[in-house]
């Protein structure tokens, strides 16, 4: 698509934006007047945003391109939302240089249903910069106690570089570690300067010197599926094919499923885990036998 499609685009969805606004929603005098526009005038809007009419005329028509802060100062001055706002920096070309606080997330209410359904097949639910969002009592049973780890703090990156038992959960550690360095390196690029992620990197960096060089090394990967091999105190070996579903919802909640080969060993052992899950008073002894 031309840059000059994009511009008649952006045009038209300013337009369309200042159409759905009152002068009383954005404190501008309303003498209730009959007004020859729906919303507010080209002038109302270029006077809020502290540019010429002439200037703001000729973005609406598609004629010249809007640097950066005069993106961000019509964000704020049409009450555009986290969506629109992404829209319009990606019509003008432009990244937004400014690091927007986001909010908290929260586990999808479907991806919570279906984390429920599935009593034979451990899943989790990975967030921003692989937070752990939400499990279910296979996954805790498999990996980790997660409901014991503070919610600020349930992070899987953290988890592997900070808990000694993952370095025995998985007998490769090292490659999995490595692995998901380089998926934070990938999420990271999705939101510059995100305050969270800095600070999950900078506590990693100083806990853990393989964490500090593996990110310095700038390697990349997708969270997409793969194969983990771990050696579990009650199950024993276990050989697991992992994939991730990404929520249509909300594209920054993946669904992280392990699943074993039907009739194998493993998907034995993941059966046991999950009665002993079900019921984790049983003797372990008694429930393998």
């Amino acid at each position: 698509m031309s840059s000059k499609v994009h511009l008649d685009e952006l045009g038209e969805f300013l337009k369309a934006r200042r159409a759905e606004l009152s002068p009383r929603t954005v404190g501008l005098p309303d003498t209730g007047a009959p007004r020859r526009v729906p919303g507010l005038r080209r002038d109302e809007v270029a006077q809020l945003a502290a540019i010429s009419t002439d200037y703001y005329t000729r973005l609406e028509q598609g004629r010249i391109q809007a640097s950066a802060p005069v993106l961000a100062t019509l964000v704020r001055v049409l009450h555009l939302d986290d969506d629109q706002h992404d829209y319009l920096f990606e019509l003008a070309g432009k990244d937004d240089a400014q690091p927007r606080r986001r909010a908290a997330q929260k586990v999808r209410p479907q991806l919570r249903r279906l984390l429920d359904e599935l009593t034979a097949t451990p899943a989790i639910v990975l967030g921003r910069h692989m937070d752990i969002l939400a499990w279910n009592s296979l996954a805790a049973a498999l990996v980790a106690d997660f409901s014991g780890i503070p919610e600020k703090k349930r992070n899987y990156v953290r988890l592997l570089f900070t808990d000694p038992a993952m370095r025995t959960l998985y007998p490769d550690w090292e490659t999995i570690a490595r692995t998901c360095v380089a998926q934070l390196r990938m999420e990271a690029a999705k939101c510059p300067g995100d305050p969270r992620l800095a600070a999950l990197v900078g506590e990693l960096s100083v806990v853990d010197d393989h964490f500090r060089q593996w990110w310095a090394a700038h390697h990349v990967a997708a969270l997409r599926v793969g194969t983990k091999t771990l050696r579990h105190p009650l199950a024993g070996d276990l050989t697991l094919d992992w994939d991730s579903l990404t929520c249509t919802t909300d594209p920054e909640q993946q669904l992280v499923v392990w699943t074993a080969e039907p009739g194998s060993t493993s998907h034995e052992g993941l059966r046991f885990l999950a009665s002993w899950a079900a019921d984790p008073h049983e003797p372990a002894s008694d429930a393998a036998a």
